[in-house]
C-alpha cells in the first residue's frame, strides 16, 4: 500500500520531495485516468494550476499519465481553483484537475481533483487512486493509436470573468468605487482585476506580478498588510485580498480594518436573508469561527452549524442539510446557488454588492458584531503528530478546565503543513494569551524531544 497521498485538501507537499514529485504525479495521472475512464469512451480532463515554479513540472507529468491512458486533455493554466470547478462543469469533463498548495507558500505544491459535477472526488474514489498509484497497472495503457491528445483552452479566462460577473446584481455597477484587490501573486492575478474593471470600478491591483516564487509571499489573504496599507494610502473604498488559488477572501474597510471570513458569512447571511434567498435558515461555519458569529446569527433568528476545519467538511454539510452558504473564518466562502467551492472573488462581489446598494461605506456594513478575544498559534513539528503524547494531552485537559464556560480551546493538526495549530477563545485577552503560550510551549518541548531523540 502506498503512503497516504490524500489529506484534507487533496495531495500536498514540497515540490520535488515525495509524494510533489514528477513521479509521483505521472502515476496518479495514469491513476485517476483508468478510474475515470474504464468504459471504452473517450473522456476528457481539465487541468488548471496557480503560479509556483514548481507548476510545470507537475502539469507536464500529470498530462503525460492521463494521455498515456487514453484521455484528452485541456489546459488552462494559471486559473482560480473555482474557476477549474466551473470549467469542468461547462465542459462536461469528466475530472478537473488543480495544481495549487493554496494558500502555502511557493515551495510547496498540491494536486487536488474535482469530478465533473465540480466537487472534490469522494473519499472512496481518494482510496481507489492511491491503491491505483500503488499498483503496477501499466497493463491499462492505450495502443499507440488510442493516446490521448492535449489541447490549450485559450479563452477560459473569459469564460470565468462572464460567469463571476453574472453572480453580480443586473443592472449594478461599481462605478465610483475605488478598490484595491491584492491577488497574492497567484492564478487570479488576471481573472479578478478585469472582472472587477469591467463592472465598471477604479481598480487599484497589487500582488499582479508572479515570478514562480512570490505566492503568498507578504501579500494576499494570508497577510493582509500590504492590501490595508494600500487601502489608506490611495483613499480606497474597500480591499480585497485572495489567496495563491483565489478560494479565499479578506477584506479591509477604507480605514484599513480587516474584514475575515466570519464578518463576510455575516454580512452575506444577512443580506441574503432580507432577500428571502437564504436557505436552510442558517449557514455552516467550522469549530474556528468565533463564537460571537454564532450569537448573531441567532439574534436575527438565523442558526448555525458547525463542522470539522476544510471546506470539504463544510460542503458536506451544506449539501446534507441544505444551506447554500457557508465558510471558515480564514476566508472559504461557499456560496453553493454560484459554485462547488470556495470562491474568493464571488464572496467579494456579494459583500459589493450590499456596499452599493446601501450606499454606506464598508466599515458602516462589515462590522456586524464584535469578535471575542481570540489567538490561533501554529507550532511547527517533525515526523508524526506529537497530540498523542501524554504530555500534551494532559496540558490540554488542564486548559479546558480552566477555561471553564468562558471560551473555548482547540487544539488540532493542520491537514496541508506539518504543525499544530492553537486555538483559544475567551473573554480576558491576557488570560487567554497566557494559556495559549502554556500550551504552545509544552507542545514545542515534546516535539523537541522526540526530535532528538
Amino acid at each position: 500500500m502506498v503512503q497516504k497521498l490524500f489529506g484534507t485538501d487533496g495531495i500536498r507537499g514540497t515540490a520535488n520531495l515525495s509524494p510533489m514529485t514528477a513521479e509521483v504525479a505521472l502515476k496518479v495521472g495514469m491513476a485517476a485516468g483508468h478510474l475515470f475512464s474504464q468504459d471504452g469512451q473517450r473522456h476528457t480532463v481539465l487541468i488548471g494550476k496557480d503560479t509556483r515554479l514548481s507548476g510545470y513540472m507537475l502539469e507536464s507529468a500529470l498530462v503525460a499519465g492521463f494521455i498515456g491512458m487514453g484521455m484528452d486533455v485541456f489546459l488552462v493554466g494559471p486559473m482560480p481553483t473555482p474557476a477549474i470547478a466551473m470549467l469542468t462543469r461547462s465542459l462536461r469533463a469528466d475530472l478537473g484537475v488543480m495544481i495549487s498548495a493554496s494558500h502555502n507558500p511557493f515551495e510547496d505544491n498540491g494536486i487536488k481533483l474535482l469530478g465533473s459535477d465540480g466537487y472534490k472526488i469522494s473519499q472512496e474514489a481518494e482510496a481507489q487512486i492511491e491503491n491505483f498509484v500503488s499498483e503496477e497497472i501499466s497493463e491499462a495503457l492505450v495502443s499507440s493509436r488510442g493516446l490521448g491528445r492535449a489541447k490549450r483552452l485559450d479563452d477560459a479566462e473569459g469564460r470565468y470573468i462572464e460567469f463571476a460577473k453574472n453572480t453580480f446584481p443586473k443592472g449594478v455597477r461599481l462605478d465610483g468605487l475605488k478598490i484595491v484587490i491584492d491577488c497574492a501573486h497567484g492564478s487570479a492575478y488576471k481573472t479578478a482585476p478585469t472582472t472587477l474593471w469591467e463592472l465598471g470600478a477604479d481598480v487599484i491591483p497589487i500582488g499582479v506580478a508572479p515570478n514562480g516564487f512570490n505566492i503568498n509571499h507578504e501579500c494576499g489573504a494570508t497577510n493582509t498588510d500590504a492590501m490595508c496599507e494600500t487601502v489608506v494610502k490611495e483613499g480606497a473604498h474597500i480591499g480585497i485580498a485572495l489567496d495563491g488559488d483565489a478560494d479565499r477572501v479578506i477584506i479591509a474597510d477604507e480605514k484599513g480594518n480587516v474584514i475575515d471570513g466570519d464578518q463576510i458569512m455575516a454580512i452575506i447571511a444577512k443580506s441574503w436573508k432580507e432577500q428571502n434567498r437564504l436557505q436552510g435558515a442558517g449557514i455552516v461555519g467550522t469549530v474556528m469561527s468565533n463564537l460571537n458569529l454564532e450569537n448573531y446569527l441567532q439574534e436575527i433568528g438565523l442558526s448555525f452549524l458547525r463542522t470539522q476545519v476544510g471546506d470539504k467538511h463544510v460542503m458536506h454539510q451544506m449539501l446534507v442539510r441544505g444551506f447554500n452558504i457557508g465558510g471558515e473564518q480564514s476566508g472559504h466562502i461557499i456560496l453553493k446557488d454560484y459554485n462547488t467551492t470556495g470562491d474568493g472573488l464571488i464572496a467579494a462581489l456579494e459583500v459589493l454588492a450590499v456596499l452599493v446598494r446601501s450606499k454606506r461605506k464598508t466599515s458602516e456594513i462589515s462590522h456586524l458584531f464584535k469578535p471575542l478575544p481570540q489567538l490561533l498559534r501554529n507550532v511547527q513539528f517533525e515526523g508524526t503528530t506529537p497530540l498523542t503524547e501524554n504530555e500534551v494531552v494532559q496540558a490540554v485537559h488542564e486548559g479546558e478546565k480552566l477555561l471553564g464556560d468562558r471560551g473555548r480551546l482547540l487544539v488540532r493538526a493542520s491537514g496541508t503543513e506539518s504543525v499544530i495549530r492553537v486555538m483559544v477563545e475567551g473573554d480576558d485577552r491576557k488570560f487567554i494569551t497566557n494559556l495559549a503560550d502554556k500550551i504552545c510551549e509544552v507542545i514545542e518541548r515534546v516535539s523537541d524531544i522526540r526530535r532528538n531523540g
